[in-house]
């Protein structure tokens, strides 16, 4: 069995893989130090499962996923992040993800989520499975952010923490003057006028 582990916190993989040793022990298991080197890497060897954080330099988790659906696509991965699910879950899900855990989850839960994976089967939490309903039965119209990509929405996570452009850009490796772009997409998208108007409606919206 081969297990990829991509996470930028050297002491997050750490603890990751010795979890998953302790309940396979035949595994071998790698680490990814960024969305590049996983996307590397699921290029060279053929995985059982990709174990994939969402918030990463260079590439997000989201980026990620969708590129190793593309050049793998029976691969399946699972998403471990430090956003709550109503965050993130959903788009991770209707991009293929084949799970998402946060990384609050007890580790008991990544060995069963990873298990089921293994079996060919989702992993869905009864928190991520309410937010599903909830999604299919709500007009999007009522969610502005539901028209972002997904650059475009980390970008306004971003800005609505109170970061500056040039300090946005510094952290996803971008240049100043494309997110300056992507925030005017933002603003038009979400028709707003200002970062302040962006901030409350990620608060009011539970977004940070």
């Amino acid at each position: 069995m081969n297990i990829l582990i991509g996470d930028d916190h050297s002491v997050v993989r750490k603890g990751l893989r010795a979890i998953l040793k302790d309940s396979f022990h035949d595994a071998f298991i790698e680490e990814a130090t960024d969305g590049v080197d996983i996307i590397k890497k699921a290029i060279e060897k053929n995985w059982d499962i990709i174990i994939s954080d969402i918030s990463m330099p260079h590439k997000t988790g989201l980026e990620v996923l969708k590129e190793i659906k593309y050049i793998s696509p029976r691969t399946p991965v699972l998403i471990l992040s430090v956003h709550s699910p109503d965050q993130y879950a959903v788009r991770c899900l209707k991009a293929g993800a084949a799970g998402y855990l946060t990384k609050e989850s007890a580790p008991e839960e990544l060995v069963k989520a990873v298990k089921h994976i293994l079996a060919g089967r989702k992993y869905i939490s009864s928190e991520v499975a309410e937010l599903l309903v909830d999604h299919h039965s709500l007009e999007t119209d009522g969610n502005l952010h539901d028209s972002l990509s997904d650059r475009e929405f980390e970008v306004l996570k971003l800005i609505a923490s109170g970061k500056t452009i040039s300090e946005i850009a510094e952290h996803l490796v971008l240049s100043i003057n494309t997110i300056s772009t992507y925030r005017g997409r933002i603003l038009e998208k979400m028709k707003m006028r200002t970062n302040a108007e962006l901030t409350k409606y990620a608060v009011t919206n539970n977004l940070i």
